[in-house]
C-alpha cells in the first residue's frame, strides 16, 4: 500500500518541534537559480522543498542596543544555539517524520554561496561542490515572506527576527502561495539610516537586485557585502568596544571601504579569533579579547561564529520601524524596541563616543 503524509501534518509536526514557520516551494519555482545553487543538484529527485524558520527573540538585541552586554546575541540568536542546534533538531526531526511516511528528506544547514570554491565537478555532468543556496530565496519561493530592501529576509509574523534553514523531499505536495512583493518591506530606508556602516544604498541610488519567481518579481537594495562584514563581524570601531579596549589608537573608517565580502571576511576573523603573545599592554594574548572570547563563548559545537554589530540597521532599525506602523503580527506590551538615544562609538579607537545618531533618532521620533 502507498505511504503518503500532507504538508499540513508536516507543517503541525514542524511546528510541534518548536520551528514556526514551515513553507512550501515546488522545484519549478527554481528553474531560474544558478546550477550551483540550484536544490536539484544536491538531490535530482527534489520534488519539493520545505523551509523553516524559528524567531529570534527580540530580547537578543537588548544588550547590544543599550552598549551593555554581548553575548545573549552571538549564543541564542546567532550561531551559538539557535543556528547549531535549535533549528537544526527541528530539521533533523521533521526530516525523520517525513522519511518515516517513506519519503526521502536531506535536511539542509544554510551556507554561504560565495564560499565556493573554484574546483572542477567530481561527478561527471553535475556541478562542482560545494552548492549551496540562497537561503533567502528558498523561503522566499515557500511562501514564508520576501527579501526586504537591505537584502534581510521579512516575514509578517516576525519582520526580520527569523534564522532559516531547509529539507528537500521527493515528496511532491502543493506549493504555498508566495507573498506579494512590497508587502511587507515599504521602503521607509530606516535600515540605510540605521546602518553605521553605509553599506545599504538608498532608494534613490537605483542599485538594486531583482528576482523573478513565477509572476513576481522581489527587489531589494544592492548592499556592499564588504562593508556589512566588516560592520557586523569586528572590524568597526563604531560598534565595538573591544576594539578600543584592545586596540588604541587605531583608526578605521568602514564607511569608506569597497572590498569584497570576502576580504572584509579576512581582516575581521584573524582579527577576532587570533592570538599574540602576552605582554604587559595586552595580557589577554588575544589580538581582540572581547571578540576572542565571544567566538569561544558556551564552547563546544556552538561556539565559532560571532556578531558584534548586531544588525543595527538591517534588523534593529527595520523591525523597530515595521512594530511602529503594526505591520508585524508579533506585538509588544512595552512598546517600540528603540527607546533611548542610540549609541556609537569614535571611529578612532580609545577616544570618547561619537555622540547621538541624530540622523537615527529622526526616524524614532
Amino acid at each position: 500500500m502507498a505511504r503518503t503524509v500532507t504538508k499540513e501534518q508536516i507543517r503541525a509536526f514542524a511546528q510541534a518541534q518548536g520551528l514556526d514557520l514551515v513553507g512550501f516551494a515546488n522545484i519549478e519555482r527554481f528553474k531560474d537559480a544558478p546550477k550551483r545553487m540550484h536544490p536539484s543538484s544536491i538531490f535530482p529527485e527534489c520534488r519539493t522543498v520545505i523551509a523553516v524558520a524559528r524567531r529570534i527573540l527580540r530580547g537578543n538585541w537588548r544588550g547590544i542596543e543599550e552598549g551593555t552586554y554581548w553575548p545573549t546575541y552571538t549564543y541564542f540568536g546567532y550561531h551559538g544555539l539557535l543556528n547549531s542546534f535549535f533549528i537544526p533538531m527541528g530539521v533533523y526531526e521533521t526530516a525523520c517524520f517525513i522519511e518515516d511516511h517513506g519519503f526521502e528528506a536531506v535536511p539542509y544547514y544554510p551556507g554561504v554561496p560565495e564560499t565556493q570554491p573554484p574546483d572542477a565537478p567530481i561527478r561527471p555532468g553535475t556541478v562542482a561542490p560545494e552548492v549551496h543556496f540562497s537561503i533567502r530565496m528558498i523561503a522566499t519561493c515557500a511562501g514564508l515572506g520576501e527579501p526586504g530592501w537591505a537584502k534581510v529576509f521579512l516575514t509578517r509574523k516576525f519582520g526580520p527576527r527569523v534564522r532559516l534553514a531547509a529539507i528537500l523531499t521527493d515528496l511532491e505536495v502543493e506549493p504555498d502561495p508566495l507573498v506579494e512583493p512590497g508587502s511587507i518591506c515599504d521602503r521607509c530606508m530606516s535600515c540605510v539610516r540605521g546602518c553605521q556602516a553605509n553599506a545599504i544604498p538608498h532608494r534613490n541610488e537605483g542599485r538594486t537586485i531583482k528576482v523573478q519567481i513565477e509572476d513576481k518579481v522581489y527587489e531589494w537594495g544592492d548592499v556592499q557585502m564588504g562593508r556589512c562584514t566588516l560592520g557586523y563581524h569586528g572590524g568597526d570601531p563604531q560598534v565595538s568596544p573591544f576594539l578600543h579596549q584592545s586596540l588604541p589608537g587605531w583608526e578605521f573608517d568602514v564607511t569608506t571601504q569597497n572590498v569584497t565580502e570576502d576580504r572584509g571576511y579576512k581582516l575581521c576573523w584573524p582579527l577576532s579569533q587570533g592570538s599574540w603573545r602576552r605582554t604587559a599592554e595586552d595580557p589577554s594574548g588575544h589580538l581582540v579579547d572581547g571578540h576572542w572570547q565571544l567566538v569561544h563563548w558556551g564552547g563546544g559545537a556552538g561556539a565559532g561564529s560571532y556578531g558584534i554589530g548586531g544588525s543595527r540597521g538591517c534588523m534593529r532599525s527595520c523591525f523597530d520601524h515595521l512594530e511602529k506602523k503594526q505591520a508585524c503580527e508579533q506585538t509588544f506590551e512595552n512598546g517600540r524596541f528603540i527607546k533611548r538615544d542610540r549609541w556609537l562609538l569614535s571611529k578612532r579607537c580609545g577616544d570618547t563616543p561619537g555622540g547621538d545618531d541624530q540622523a537615527d533618532q529622526a526616524d524614532n521620533a
